[in-house]
């Protein structure tokens, strides 16, 4: 982007005052009006790119252009104009002479600030937020790089790019989970952390954090590692200002703290309620201590925590920008675009000189600045699949890839090993065939930068078999896994861990493919291989054992079976607890067994102990609390209670129709258990028009040669036999037979 150039025919660029993976910011000139003013501008992003990516940062830019042009208060950044223009989208904006709170601090060799100025920025910041509260928007994203203090005192809250409308909560949470600004830890609220309701209340928590820091010279939670601080925000209480800095006035250490509060109904009601309580302390605090003067700045002790006991997995995660200390990110430039965006960041400040830049190679190297930040956002992405967060997770891993790709080019290690996160995400959120992609595409890189044999490579080209096995492609996976297995015995030998895991997959897949007697003793094997490796209890060999016991019960050898399944939840309730999901799936199955073994009356009561336990753990309205009490259907119609078990059945068909939809594999079901107790009733007029709901449905959305489809025809036409209408049930059944006979022909 050349000096001179002319933005929409109006705004002529200047100088640079920021750069960044992202964009540039300007000091401009207004031709129309003669004004200098500072222009954002968001550089154009090839088909190179992720296109999710792409989309989610120009709407994040977007959105940041309409909310910050409707805010007009002395307290928040002036947006004149925003627009596009041949292909570059800007936003045009006061231009700020001063400090933003952090570079205030470092100014000040990261010593508090002196006690006048806490109060009046406390002041100034508070009537910024009382009036953008009015307006139903909450920032999100407050911290001393997003507070100004201009030359003549003014305060200025910029960047409104995440910023929350009261009324359009969706739009932008979904920005909020891409990790390109999902608020910056060490200012962000417990809400915002348990991904709970998030309100006005929340920016007052983070004005806290920021007072707390430019009081003390640290933020309440100064630890290097990122999840570290988010855990202390949520759990612990910080510790009052005057154990870092006596001499603050008590009123100080009381407002902050308030705003601290872990619930948002413990802080100050608004901030207008903020503002009051600051001006009603300072009028009964007539002896305040005098300014601190910031040229002999008081000693204060930094604190660290790092001792606290936390969780295991917030070790090795890196923390986001603070506003300085000794962060893992220590090294990153401060912010010193005029309080444009915290996002960019470059060593030109607002009035220095305009630094003349060398010609770039290609592909320049990156700084081990940026390498810093994509590896905090990286584990970030891991943390949220970690806590089930998968879509969130796929959106952050998404977008470091695109960045890492960029940086890095598309097959460095960092970057494979981002789209292999990418494909693992899109097979957990149903994304089946996008994930085959992913995992081929990530498996082909490696196999050309690592070799065939490398560890990662074999993982991705596992993952794709696994992907082949979820869209019901099994001859394939079977293909792939056999290579892999074959690569893991040559390197690593047949009890390694990985191996193990992919012969368990081998397994699976081999049940799939009917070769059940291959399957049971292949899973048989790596269970005592499993067990003999890493121990009885051990999760990995209670799944294989739970496959052992499926692929015993497809054999018909139910005895074996429901024993084995038995012992499965009795290890998982003792390793995992007694309510993990993977506990309860295991209890389940076994009242399948005890069901298929004719001993329906345990099977029920088992059912019903189930259902109360899902109910209890996810909830009434739970795929698997319904699917629990679908078999306390069952077992009731086995055991001849069908008026009982129609109940049952038209009650969980309603919750599943309400909750999964009309067509939905579940509900369905639980309409042909309707037809069968009305059948077994007597009722068959009413079951006749039932079971042709249910097969009407599946052949609208599976097609009328499918096994199930055809199946829901049987039903049908057993009815009609039952009705006493022969010829319509014979001419059912042929029709039924003819579609199989095509559909085997296809097959073959």
């Amino acid at each position: 982007m050349a000096d001179t150039r002319l933005i929409h025919g109006r705004y002529r660029l200047m100088d640079l005052i920021g750069r960044g993976g992202m964009g540039e910011v300007w000091q401009a000139r207004d031709e129309s009006l003669g004004r200098h003013v500072a222009v954002k501008c968001l550089k154009p992003l090839g088909p190179q790119h992720d296109q999710t990516f792409i989309r989610v940062l120009r709407e994040r830019f977007r959105r940041e252009a309409r909310v910050a042009a409707a805010l007009q208060h002395r307290g928040v950044t002036v947006v004149h104009d925003f627009g596009e223009d041949e292909g570059v989208l800007y936003l045009v904006m006061e231009l700020l002479e001063g400090r933003n709170l952090s570079q205030l601090l470092e100014d000040n060799k990261q010593h508090p600030l002196p006690v006048s100025d806490v109060v009046d920025i406390a002041e100034q910041v508070a009537d910024a937020l009382a009036y953008t509260h009015e307006q139903s928007i909450v920032h999100r994203d407050l911290k001393p790089a997003n507070i100004m203090r201009l030359t003549d005192g003014t305060v200025k809250i910029c960047d409104f790019g995440i910023a929350r409308l009261g009324h359009d909560i969706g739009f932008t949470s979904r920005l909020t989970g891409t990790g390109i600004a999902m608020g910056t830890p060490h200012y962000m609220s417990p809400e915002q952390i348990g991904g709970g309701h998030v309100d006005h209340r929340s920016d007052l928590y983070s004005l806290g954090c920021v007072l707390y820091e430019i009081a003390t010279g640290v933020p309440p939670f100064d630890l290097d590692d990122a999840w570290g601080v988010l855990v202390g925000h949520r759990d612990t209480p910080p510790e009052p200002l005057r154990t870092h800095r006596p001499e603050l006035p008590g009123f100080i250490d009381r407002i902050v703290l308030d705003l601290l509060a872990k619930t948002p109904e413990d802080r100050p009601h608004d901030a207008k309620d903020l503002r009051r309580r600051i001006t009603a302390a300072v009028r009964t605090a007539p002896g305040a201590p005098a300014p601190v003067n910031p040229a002999v700045p008081p000693q204060v002790p930094h604190p660290r925590s790092g001792e606290r006991g936390l969780p295991s997995w917030t070790r090795g995660m890196t923390t986001g920008h603070k506003a300085a200390g000794v962060s893992a990110l220590s090294a990153v430039p401060p912010d010193h675009t005029a309080g444009l965006t915290g996002e960019w960041t470059t060593g030109v400040r607002l009035h220095d000189p305009v630094l003349v830049q060398p010609p770039r190679p290609e592909r320049p190297t990156p700084s081990p600045e940026l390498l810093a930040v994509l590896t905090s956002r990286h584990n970030a992405g891991l943390s949220l699949g970690r806590l089930g967060r998968w879509e969130e997770a796929g959106e952050v891993h998404r977008a470091v890839a695109a960045e890492r790709e960029h940086a890095l080019g598309p097959d460095h290690p960092d970057t494979l090993a981002s789209r292999y996160e990418v494909g693992f995400t899109l097979s957990r959120t149903g994304r089946t065939a996008d994930a085959l992609r992913e995992f081929g595409r990530v498996a082909e890189g490696r196999e050309r930068t690592m070799g065939a044999d490398h560890p990662e490579t074999l993982a991705a080209r596992q993952e794709t078999a696994y992907v082949l096995g979820q869209l019901g492609r099994h001859f394939d996976a079977h293909q792939v896994y056999t290579s892999v297995l074959a690569s893991r015995m040559r390197t690593v030998g047949p009890e390694h861990p990985d191996t193990l895991r992919c012969r368990h997959n081998l397994a699976f897949n081999l049940s799939r493919l009917g070769r059940l007697e291959d399957s049971y003793r292949m899973a048989d094997e790596v269970a005592t291989a499993r067990a003999r490796v890493l121990g009885a209890g051990h999760p990995d060999t209670l799944v294989t054992r739970y496959e052992v016991a499926y692929a015993l019960g497809q054999l018909g050898r139910w005895t074996e079976a429901l024993a084995t399944y038995r012992e499965v939840a009795a290890g998982r309730a003792q390793t995992l607890g007694p309510d993990h999901p993977d506990t309860l799936s295991a209890r389940y199955e076994v009242g399948i067994s005890l069901g298929r073994l004719g001993r329906s009356a345990e099977a029920l009561e088992l059912y019903r102990a189930l259902v109360d336990d899902r109910t209890r753990v996810h909830g009434p309205g739970d795929a698997e609390t319904l699917r629990a009490r679908h078999g306390v259907g069952v077992n009731l119609g086995r055991l001849a209670r069908w008026e009982e078990a129609l109940a049952e059945a038209r009650d969980v068909c309603g919750i599943r129709e309400r909750v999964l939809g009309p067509d939905h594999p579940d509900t369905l079901v639980s309409r042909r258990e309707i037809a069968v107790g009305l059948g077994w009733l007597g009722r068959w007029g009413d079951a006749l028009a039932v079971y042709r709901q249910v097969a009407e449905a599946r052949e609208r959305v599976l097609g009328a040669d499918h096994p199930d489809s055809l199946a829901s025809r049987n039903d049908e036409a057993h009815c009609l036999e039952q009705l006493g209408r022969g010829g319509e049930a014979v001419e059912l059944y042929r029709r039924v037979a003819a579609l199989r006979q095509q559909r085997g022909s296809r097959g073959r």
